[in-house]
């Protein structure tokens, strides 16, 4: 017995990680990861660069040089010209509706597919999921005749219709947006423990209550990473609004770079400065709620 236990002594210290070792360090996906983020980095690198140098300079000494003078100047002509503060204003108007009707009616539709037993559910969420594989340019004609044909007051409308309002554009990016978050909302309801539901309905909450004092809240983490991502979508989305906004006055901050155009020639430094521009919005915002939305895309990944 005493030779057993030896044994089986030897083999747990062999088996077992010497004290001194180090962890095992993954060169590879680290290089992998930084190379990636390079070439991500790149391009909004080179922007930056060529929007701080004057037409001038980069004319003289070329684009791959960086000689010459450095300075804001191109940021606040691209402001002017380009008229970024109504075209901003215009992007809010848009953006921060559908985002908040988005979410809203995805969480609806999730809670509804995931949390109750009924005959359709799964077949309700099949057609959310489905909606994501049609091409938004299939149904341009269709929702473009249809913006056209439904007649509403001039006192709401200018035109008579749908066409030239933000509403169509808020309506289309929500019904576009709404397939995706439903699909995503979902899972991660149904990795929340039927338990909290369960109890709540044995204390005699309804449905509703269950949905808004239950479940809404532990999604929160899912509602910052999904909200960072539609207001990223749907800001940088520029199909709809040109298809259904006639007036430049209510376009979106994505049409402003039309305005730094020339007729002849083009200043590449000037519309530079307007790409950069309209990108630091978004990236003060994914930089604001980076934490919330890393948690949302991690928490469920290792529940069974």
């Amino acid at each position: 017995m005493s030779t057993t236990a030896a044994r089986t002594g030897r083999t747990s210290a062999a088996a077992a990680p010497r004290s001194g070792s180090r962890p095992k360090r993954h060169y590879g996906t680290h290089i992998f990861l930084t190379a990636v983020a390079v070439m991500w980095l790149i391009p909004l690198g080179w922007s930056l660069f060529t929007a701080l140098r004057p037409v001038a300079s980069t004319n003289q000494y070329g684009y791959f040089s960086f000689a010459g003078d450095f300075n804001f100047d191109n940021f606040a002509q691209a402001w002017t010209q380009g008229g970024f503060a109504t075209y901003f204003w215009n992007s809010v108007i848009i953006t921060v509706p559908a985002v908040l009707l988005t979410l809203f009616l995805a969480s609806l539709t999730a809670f509804a597919v995931s949390r109750v037993s009924w005959k359709f559910n799964i077949t309700l969420l099949i057609m959310f999921t489905a909606g994501n594989l049609l091409p938004p340019q299939v149904l341009a004609a269709p929702l473009f005749e249809m913006a056209k044909h439904f007649e509403v007051p001039y006192s709401f409308s200018d035109s008579g219709n749908m066409l030239n309002t933000y509403i169509i554009v808020i309506a289309v990016n929500t019904a576009f947006q709404m397939g995706f978050c439903t699909f995503v909302l979902s899972n991660y309801m149904k990795a929340l423990s039927a338990d909290l539901t369960e109890a709540a309905l044995v204390d005699g909450a309804g449905i509703w209550r269950q949905y808004r004092e239950i479940i809404m809240p532990l999604c929160r983490p899912a509602f910052a990473a999904l909200g960072t991502l539609q207001v990223i979508f749907i800001y940088n989305d520029y199909f709809w609004p040109l298809i259904f906004i006639q007036s430049g006055s209510r376009l979106p901050i994505t049409t402003a770079i039309n305005n730094l155009q020339g007729e002849f020639l083009s200043n590449y430094n000037l519309l530079a400065a307007g790409a950069v521009i309209t990108v630091i919005p978004t990236l003060v915002i994914y930089l604001l709620l980076q934490r919330q939305f890393v948690a949302g895309l991690t928490l469920g990944s290792s529940k069974g």
